[in-house]
């Protein structure tokens, strides 16, 4: 029987899954038949209902409503709106680079094959949800695993959520120091304080996110993901324009005030640099693209690509909001997209990288700042990407400091002392780990290459193997035989990744250290 409606009512969708939100994380659960004879997951936990008044209109006096007894009333567009914002996120802003160690035809074969593998993911959780009624990813892990599947679910998704908020913190450690710059016409070389990124982070982190995120109610803000979605469109078409005004090669505005900065963020990607002098391989002297390049940098590819498409906790709440859902339509929603990021991706980081070419930076609107620090057309997205990476950190700690009191207090209630406690020690965490992490990429890296792959090959595979019942497709059928290969894929992924990343990461302290 195909599951037409959702357990609960509607919550906000973006990139703001809340695994308390969905179903009031249930700590009982129960089977009970419908009339067809159909077994359907229904939860009861009043303790943890006061958690959810923020986000779950009361029903107070009524019977609590059932997966299958729940109209969904978004539209068909609507629902690729909302899922392709959830799928858009920082990083596009790391693609460019992708393409520039991977080389255009290696980069376009990894990107579709991601891309064409979320789709296939998508598909197993849509099956295993209509079997048993859930439309939760962690209390999928609960229904095939039990308490260690819905942790393991519930520690995956949180490490992503950490991943993302950490992504666009350092977009504002990186860009908003530019943007104070521009707007002052100070000289780039200056050691002002309110131009050291570190002191930036943390001021917008006290003083505008920590106040967002100790609110009880953060409904408004879900506004602000049509918002970035725009601001992404936004940076695409400025990524495009710019590519038709920038010469080849081009001129490096200072190369005094911007040695240090090149030595810190592309010093890895084939370039050496002597007394503040870069020295360019012979192929960067030529503005000609690669279709074809291994080097160092090319183990980080696929993480960067998988934390890119990482949207699958949200894929089944939107599912639940569909207008006549079926698996079907709501397949159909999400190739529709994935097809539409899969497209923005590919041309924003095609074009990135023939701007620049071997020379292009781990996070693309810093190499605009080489050329010109005051460029008004890149001051304007500089501003739109950080008031949208600034307004979505609060969303996204949101549902972490949900699924920490769900996996740590799973019985109390609503207490604004623990409230407050987890929201600081999180962006305290953060803010650590933004301010230490040479770059970005050590970000998109390391999420990419934990939490992206067990949420979209390792987990989907295995839920869908232990939920589909033996007697409709035993362990030898084709679909099963493929979820397993699936797994193993995600597994030879996670474990290939890490060993470059972190044989990557050995070299690059080595080579530091041999430098002392």
């Amino acid at each position: 029987m195909e599951p037409a409606q959702s357990e609960v009512n509607i919550i906000s969708n973006g990139k703001s899954h809340d695994p308390g939100d969905d179903m009031s994380v249930p700590m009982k659960s129960f089977l009970e038949e419908d009339q067809n004879g159909t077994q359907t997951v229904r939860f009861d936990d009043p303790d943890v209902g006061l958690e959810n008044e923020e986000f779950l209109p009361s029903a107070h006096g009524k019977k609590p409503t059932r997966f299958t007894d729940f109209e969904g009333k978004t539209s068909f567009g609507m629902s690729v709106f909302n899922l392709g914002n959830a799928i858009m996120g920082s990083g596009i802003l790391g693609l460019a680079y992708a393409m520039a160690n991977t080389g255009i035809l290696l980069f376009l074969f990894l990107l579709t094959a991601v891309a064409a593998l979320s789709c296939y993911s998508i598909h197993l959780l849509l099956k295993a949800s209509g079997i048993v009624g859930i439309r939760a990813y962690e209390e999928l892990g609960y229904r095939a695993f039990g308490t260690p599947g819905k942790m393991a679910a519930g520690i995956a998704i949180t490490l992503q959520n950490i991943g993302a908020m950490s992504s666009y913190l350092y977009i504002v450690k990186s860009e908003l120091p530019l943007v104070i710059q521009t707007f002052l016409k100070a000289d780039p070389s200056s050691d002002l304080w309110y131009m050291n990124g570190n002191y930036l982070v943390i001021m917008v982190s006290v003083s505008i996110i920590l106040p967002l995120a100790l609110m009880k109610q953060l409904g408004y803000l879900g506004y602000t993901s049509g918002f970035s979605l725009g601001c992404m469109v936004f940076f695409l078409s400025a990524v495009i324009y710019k590519k038709f005004q920038i010469p080849c090669p081009f001129e490096e505005y200072s190369a005094n005030s911007t040695a240090a900065h090149l030595t810190m963020n592309v010093s890895s990607h084939g370039h050496e640099y002597t007394n503040g002098v870069v020295h360019a391989d012979e192929d960067d002297a030529h503005c000609s693209p690669r279709m074809f390049t291994m080097n160092s940098q090319t183990a980080y590819t696929i993480p960067i690509l998988a934390f890119a498409f990482v949207c699958h906790p949200e894929v089944l709440p939107i599912y639940t909001e569909l207008q006549n859902p079926t698996k079907k339509r709501m397949q159909k929603v999400s190739n529709i997209s994935i097809l539409v990021m899969y497209t923005m991706y590919f041309l924003a980081a095609l074009f990135g990288y023939l701007t620049f070419y071997g020379k292009v930076e781990p996070e693309l609107l810093h190499t605009y700042s080489r050329i010109d620090p005051y460029d008004t057309l890149i001051l304007c997205v500089r501003v739109a990407v950080l008031t949208a990476v600034t307004l979505t950190v609060p969303i996204v700690l949101f549902p972490v400091r949900r699924a920490i009191q769900h996996m740590l207090f799973p019985t109390k209630a609503f207490n604004w002392l623990r409230h407050i406690a987890i929201a600081v020690v999180l962006l305290t965490l953060i803010n650590m780990l933004v301010i230490f992490a040479p770059n970005i990429l050590g970000i998109f890296g390391f999420i990419g290459a934990t939490s992206a792959p067990c949420l979209i090959f390792i987990f989907p595979a295995v839920f869908y193997i232990r939920i589909v019942p033996k007697e409709d497709e035993p362990m030898n059928s084709v679909p099963k035989i493929l979820a397993s290969c699936f797994a193993a894929l995600g597994v030879l992924f996670m474990v290939m990744s890490l060993s470059f990343i972190i044989i990557d990461w050995t070299m690059g302290s080595s080579h530091a250290a041999g430098g002392h």
